[in-house]
């Protein structure tokens, strides 16, 4: 899983943020349950997918700091 570039993110509209952090989130707690049942392969990707979301919470604070 390739990380998303804050660069990126930006160009988004809020609501389009807003539902990637929702998938994100899914996926994550998806992935969790594949690690703990020992079917997850790629286990550096649990890591990817938690900085990804943090960085769409942080730019969506940053949008609502601006507001």
């Amino acid at each position: 899983m390739k990380a998303r570039k804050a660069k990126d993110l930006r160009e988004l509209s809020d609501m389009e943020l807003m539902n990637l952090l929702d998938e994100s989130k899914e996926t994550l707690a998806r992935q969790r349950i594949q690690h703990s049942l020992k079917q997850l392969t790629d286990t550096a990707g649990l890591t990817t997918l938690r900085k990804d979301i943090a960085r769409i919470e942080t730019l969506i604070k940053e949008r609502k700091q601006t507001n």
